[in-house]
């Protein structure tokens, strides 16, 4: 089907109460990215021409979210029929197609949607169904001996036998773009709630002679997130979907229950990760590289063959060139430390270049920040950095140089020279002694 064949409406109104939230239920993420943005992603991976979203009032941080796309507003919560009918201002009618989804159901997978586009090249209306292993509660979707679905029936209103039906209502539809409208308008809300019911078009397309038909997709593909809890087992599907995809594409993790993973982590091949190692938002690693345990990134990139960790944390912009070493305890914020550098225990860099094969002594610190703007530290190629040294930024050390242990550097120092601030020591030969003994006749002790 031709991208001119397929629309979307993502119903994205509700107030999501239940999340205990101030922010919308649809803007709350898994995997770095909002629900909503799954459900996107998931459209653009299947090829809609446009998507509409419906929005309820006051939700900006939703139709940020749905940019460039458009929105509408849902101006009264009147029910899924009355949401998707918003939608019609500036839905194509050309459409022969029309996938109405919810923005809290981020775990369809594209090749399910697909399926559905497909089927309903035979039929009006398609709903997408699963098999449940607890019914109760969910709307039974009822079928006739040829497979064609005759009628959807909500768990208050089933029947006995109805109840024993497993196959379910997941309320994804693909709809006849020509008829969507339409049926939307007859549809009305003599119920008990007075809503205007997205199911009921099943029965209005069956009453006009019209065939219905269903898809079957996984449970845990169809479920709808409206707490917390459910935040958190969404959270557990997509991460073992992506250990899945990584382990799949060459990546060693050496305990995969342990390791999360953003929506856009993007590990290369022989890339060994070890246990309790979160990789926040826009990260990528190289080749061949090694992660080890307890580390923590965001916002960066490590080449290939690199080394970080364990314990080792990777702030925004922070880049670690090809074979450099991040150790213990380092943290690194919006620098470059260069191929083959290594800064390797109880070190802060940040706002500062590192260069290539330099070498940075345990528990230095470039010093940033003056308590009103950040200034930058720059490290030539090759220089050593004595360990528990202070780069007091702005501040440049030139390649080759050497800063001797203990150093505070407040001005630049130029290639291959020495540059210490300590002052000089002393030695009082039987100090120590005395001080013992002196002690000793004051305290009684010893």
């Amino acid at each position: 089907m031709s991208y001119t064949d397929l629309a979307a409406i993502v119903l994205a109104a509700g107030q999501g109460t239940r999340m205990r939230s101030d922010r919308p239920k649809v803007a709350h993420s898994l995997a770095g990215r909002p629900l909503l943005g799954h459900v996107l992603a998931t459209l653009d991976a299947v090829g809609t021409d446009q998507a509409v979203v419906v929005v309820g009032p006051d939700m900006p941080a939703v139709a940020s979210i749905a940019a460039p796309r458009p929105t509408v507003l849902q101006a009264e919560r009147l029910g899924t029929a009355h949401a998707a009918l918003q939608a019609r201002p500036v839905l194509p009618e050309a459409a022969g197609t029309v996938l109405i989804l919810f923005g809290d159901t981020p775990l369809i997978r594209p090749e399910t949607l697909r399926a559905m586009v497909a089927a309903r090249a035979e039929a009006a209306v398609v709903v997408l169904g699963f098999a449940a292993a607890d019914p109760t509660g969910y709307g039974r979707l009822v079928t006739a001996a040829d497979g064609t679905l005759d009628a959807i029936v909500e768990h208050k209103d089933a029947t006995a036998a109805q109840r024993a039906i497993t196959l379910c209502n997941s309320g994804v539809m693909a709809v006849d773009g020509a008829r969507l409208f339409p049926l939307l308008e007859r549809v009305g809300n003599a119920n008990a709630k007075g809503e205007y019911y997205l199911t009921d078009i099943v029965a209005l397309a069956r009453a006009d002679g019209l065939r219905c038909a269903v898809v079957t997709g996984d449970e845990a593909e169809m479920a709808g997130i409206n707490d917390r809890a459910q935040l958190a087992a969404a959270e557990g599907v997509v991460q073992g979907r992506l250990r899945a995809a990584a382990m799949a594409g060459g990546v060693t993790m050496t305990d995969p229950a342990t390791v999360f993973l953003s929506i856009d982590t993007r590990l290369g091949r022989d890339v060994t990760v070890g246990p309790f190692c979160v990789f926040g938002p826009g990260v990528t690693v190289g080749d061949g590289a090694e992660i080890k345990g307890f580390c923590h990134f965001e916002g960066c990139t490590v080449e290939a063959g690199a080394v970080v960790g364990p314990y080792a944390r990777l702030r925004p912009d922070a880049a670690v060139g090809e074979g450099a070493h991040i150790g213990n305890f380092v943290e690194v914020k919006k620098a470059t430390v260069e191929a083959g550098a290594k800064v390797n225990h109880l070190t802060y860099i940040g706002d500062a270049r590192v260069g290539a094969k330099a070498n940075v002594g345990a528990g230095t610190i470039t010093c940033n920040y003056d308590g009103f703007a950040k200034h930058h530290t720059d490290i030539g190629a090759g220089a050593f950095i004595g360990s528990n040294s202070a780069l007091v930024a702005p501040v440049s050390i030139g390649d080759g140089a050497i800063v001797g242990a203990g150093s505070v550097i407040t001005q630049d120092v130029p290639t291959d020279t020495l540059a210490l601030t300590r002052a000089p020591q002393t030695a009082r030969e039987g100090w120590a002694k005395k001080f013992r003994d002196h002690m000793k006749r004051l305290t009684g002790k010893g």
